[in-house]
């Protein structure tokens, strides 16, 4: 017959945070493991892919970690990734300069009538 086995916790119910596994002590009992939840990694506000760079940790074990493992060197860095800070620059920088053609046309407009 199986050997019964206790929760080492006062939660009984099956939940996503209550997850155990058998494992067998140096003993030879055979005993409950409470699992931690999986992390995820953190994603893009934009494209919503997963930062690389940046390490996939609960959210509270990213208190313990120093700055560069939680960013990276870049402008944006833990935030959003390269392509769309590469799109966000080339985006601002034709509206600055539809902004001036816009202004040296209206400038020549003047400047014919």
């Amino acid at each position: 017959m199986a050997q019964r086995l206790t929760l080492r916790t006062r939660n009984p119910y099956n939940t996503k945070s209550n997850r155990r596994r058998v494992i067998k002590t140096p003993s030879g009992k055979l005993r409950y493991l409470h699992l931690t939840k999986l992390p995820t990694a953190p994603k893009c506000g934009d494209c919503h892919v997963a930062l690389p760079g940046v390490k996939a940790m609960r959210p509270r074990a990213y208190a313990t970690l120093s700055k560069r493992e939680k960013t990276v060197q870049r402008a944006y860095g833990g935030s959003r990734c390269a392509n769309c800070v590469r799109t966000r620059v080339i985006r601002s920088f034709l509206v600055e300069e539809s902004k001036i053609v816009k202004n040296v046309i209206k400038a020549q407009q003047a400047k014919q009538h």
